[in-house]
């Protein structure tokens, strides 16, 4: 590759500023927001690859892509732009860039009335550019005291400065979640916190292979700096700035194009295993699942159906049954929609080489095409070979959404488990029909798994328009969480996978991709003892994605029930969970409308607190909630820091106060499941047994958990019937919550929107035991009020 230094001045076109460079090459740099620009590097012939399926600001992007020149969706406001004899300035009311020669991106902020720099690019270096190739590099200065954050799912500590990630979507099965590098998803995006200038965050728009180099590599030749390399493709990034991370992590969700909003029922416990399907008698063994569920007075919304309904001996084929193994297969769909339990089932986009299709999709041109011959693309794939369709052909779309309909939603199966969809075709030049403009497989490698998921949801939107559909998908890239919830793959059964599996969760939340899981009690390796099971259920019904799953190496299965001894602490986890489902439920409405994360590391909400930025097994699920599940082996302590913050923490349990800033320890034992509330919320609870669906709600509790003396706060209860594709245009309920407090009085202002009325008829507030002061409701000292008399906004 060649270092680009010199450039010159070619023009202003509205938002844009154009430099020429090094044979034929321009630098472009676009004014997108007042604290967000992008850089572009353009070749003498042009965009190496002129789309992008992962920027979409206001709007999805069409199936076939969107421009690279196209800017709409942005303000694109306007800036000043200053000539200098040395330098050429480019600022707006946030950001001021500096260009200088040799070529150099200087960044400044305006932070308290004052511009401070808070990024550069590397000053001997910056930008490199393949000759004969398209790959391309990216320099920054490092400062040694600079935090990184970013990446989505990445192993190891949260933090990621001094290590080096690579970008190769690969099925990592049984993983190390401390030390495996790549995984499964391509999340080219980091976040860098400054000492004195708030932070920072680059996203580079490249789908092809990538590494990041975050200050394990040294060269004497140059200051300590940070490197972004790619074998292909555009250098294409979007430059944000923000006075905290949680901006950056709202910009980057907006950006690419915000967060589906699956069905309530998503939110419940969804039973899965790799063993019922795989067993000859499978579909005694998936209806036997439901009698246990009842037999042990269970709750569960969904089961994800594994691809051993597709077998034919050993191997699997996508769209097949095996009706040796599901001889009635309506008949079993039927009895899971008479309990209200969703099936989901498993598809992979590989058909073997033997499989009973094959040669129809071959003939049909559905599969990529090798790159040295018109023949289909031949990858190793599940103890075999086959081929990979080709989702940027639009006659393999509708072939897709056809088997959909016919061979899982015709039979009530309502919902699809996207597989096995890592791509690992390593003929870099494999050819992609590219929507009439053929593409290298090596260019949208990790883009196929999210045209995958869309035609599976637009498959599951046709056949039921009313609904919102729901989708599971294992690979990606920025975008895919506008169609699927995800999950961290197969890892491996361990102690430490626990607390790496949250670490990597909480960075895939902080990179835009909220509504995640793992596979609770380790999907490989050995079936986990008692205590490792019980603690990984008890964390794992804080997350979004609530799934048991399993493939043991001893071939049993991990169950709800799979240790009587523990079954008590398992069922009272559960109901736990599904108490929580209110609170679950609105912030998955806030992540989808106001672009808030889920799950966040204690630091996102408390940057001023320096303890926070301390590795953590503890993290926030909301903005209220603090967990602290307990971890460790044999543990009879566990130790929490309590964040600092204006009016302390309650013990969710006890309701007793904390002040904050501080570190506690608790007495712990097999039913801990450590919680804090933040001291000036209301936490909104299922009252009585439910269902995620809502099919069994009684009531909603409203649990104040006042702040000392006079404050002021708000909370919000967001309602709607669980399904309806209307939802969020109006067909909802939506409870806004003010609440005040005095020396003598907590008082709460209720105020519902919205068309939806909730079928539960009354709403309670509770207070912790060792609160004085009247509770008023609506100005009526009371602890409960009928929903038909909560003032309504339109009114």
């Amino acid at each position: 590759m060649k270092t680009l230094k010199n450039w010159g001045f070619q023009g202003r076109d509205d938002s844009t500023v154009t430099l020429s460079l090094e044979a034929g090459r321009s630098l472009r740099v676009t004014v997108l927001e007042q604290d967000l620009f992008r850089v572009s590097l353009i070749g003498a012939n042009g965009w190496r690859q002129g789309r992008t399926w992962s920027i979409a600001p206001q709007q999805d992007v069409a199936f076939q892509g969107r421009n690279r020149d196209d800017n709409s969706g942005f303000t694109c406001p306007d800036f000043a732009l200053d000539q200098q004899e040395d330098a050429l300035v480019i600022q707006t009311e946030v950001i001021r860039l500096t260009i200088r020669a040799p070529l150099q991106l200087i960044w400044h902020a305006r932070v308290d009335g004052e511009w401070r720099a808070f990024a550069a690019d590397r000053p001997t270096g910056a930008y490199m550019a393949g000759t004969k190739d398209h790959a391309h590099a990216h320099f920054l200065l490092r400062d040694t005291s600079e935090q990184v954050y970013g990446l989505g799912e990445k192993s190891g500590d949260l933090e990621r400065s001094g290590r080096r990630f690579e970008m190769r979507n690969l099925d990592a099965m049984g993983y190390d979640a401390e030390s495996t590098d790549p995984l499964y998803k391509h999340i080219p995006f980091t976040m860098t916190r400054t000492a004195e200038a708030g932070s920072w965050s680059i996203f580079y728009d490249n789908l092809a292979s990538c590494w990041f180099d975050l200050g394990n590599e040294l060269d004497n030749y140059h200051r300590p700096y940070r490197a972004y390399r790619a074998v292909d493709g555009d250098l294409d990034y979007y430059m944000s700035w923000s006075r905290d991370l949680a901006g950056l992590t709202r910009r980057q969700t907006w950006l690419t194009g915000g967060t589906a909003f699956p069905p309530r029922w998503s939110l419940g416990y969804s039973g899965s295993t790799m063993s019922y399907t795989d067993a000859p008698d499978a579909q005694d063994q998936l209806t036997g699942f439901l009698d246990k569920i009842t037999e042990h007075q269970l709750p569960c919304d969904s089961f994800q159906m594994s691809s051993g309904y597709t077998s034919i001996g050993d191997k699997r084929y996508v769209f097949n049954w095996n009706t040796d193994k599901f001889p009635d297969i309506d008949a079993m769909a039927a009895q899971f929609a008479q309990r209200d339990v969703h099936l989901i089932a498993n598809i992979k986009p590989c058909l073997l080489q033997d499989h009973p299709r094959y040669d129809e999709a071959a003939e049909a041109g559905l599969f990529i095409r090798d790159s040295e011959s018109d023949a289909p693309e031949r990858s190793v794939f599940w103890d075999d070979e086959g081929s990979h369709l080709d989702f940027t052909n639009p006659a393999t779309v509708d072939w897709w959404k056809s088997n959909i309909a016919s061979q899982l939603l015709a039979h009530g199966i309502g919902s699809t488990w996207n597989d096995n969809n890592e791509y690992e075709i390593w003929d870099h030049g494999a050819i992609c029909q590219g929507f009439g403009q053929p593409i290298d497989i090596g260019l949208i490698r990790p883009l196929m798994p999210v045209l995958m998921t869309r035609a599976s949801r637009d498959a599951q939107v046709e056949h039921a328009p009313g609904i919102r559909p729901y989708l599971i998908s294992r690979s990606g890239a920025p975008g895919i969480q506008r169609y699927a919830q995800t999950w961290t793959g197969d890892n491996r059964t361990d102690w430490k996978t626990i607390r790496y599996n949250n670490r990597m969760g909480v960075g895939l939340s902080m990179s835009g991709i909220y509504n995640i899981g793992h596979d609770v009690g380790g999907f490989s390796g050995p079936r986990p003892e008692p205590e490792l099971f019980l603690r990984w259920v008890q964390n794992g019904i804080f997350h979004p994605r609530f799934t048991i799953h399993s493939w043991n190496d001893d071939a049993t299965v991990n169950e709800p029930w799979m240790y009587p001894q523990i079954l008590p602490q398992i069922r009272a986890a559960l109901d736990l969970r599904y108490r929580l489902v209110p609170y679950l439920y609105t912030a998955l409405y806030q992540a989808v409308t106001a672009y808030q994360p889920i799950l966040r590391p204690t630091l996102m909400d408390h940057e001023n607190d320096a303890r926070c930025f301390e590795e953590s097994d503890d993290f926030m699920l909301g903005r209220d909630l603090l967990v602290a599940t307990v971890l460790e082996k044999g543990a009879c302590e566990r130790t929490v820091w309590l964040p600092q913050n204006d009016t302390g923490w309650y013990d969710f349990h006890s309701g007793e106060w904390h002040a904050p800033g501080q570190e506690i320890t608790l007495r712990v034992d097999l039913d801990s499941m450590p919680l804090f509330v933040r001291a000036g919320a209301v936490f909104p609870l299922s009252e009585g047994t439910m269902r995620a669906s809502g099919s069994t709600d009684q009531a909603r509790n409203l649990a104040v958990f006042p702040a000392a003396g006079v404050f002021d706060d708000r909370a919000m209860l967001y309602e709607d019937d669980g399904i309806s594709a209307q939802a969020l245009n109006g067909a909802n309920w939506v409870l806004d919550i003010r609440v005040k407090g005095s020396e003598d009085t907590i008082d709460l202002t209720l105020t519902a929107s919205g068309s939806w009325q909730p079928a539960w008829d009354h709403l309670t507030f509770a207070l912790p035991a060792a609160e004085t002061r009247i509770l008023r409701i609506n100005g009526v000292a009371t602890d409960h009020i009928a929903t038909n008399e909560v003032p309504h906004a339109d009114h």
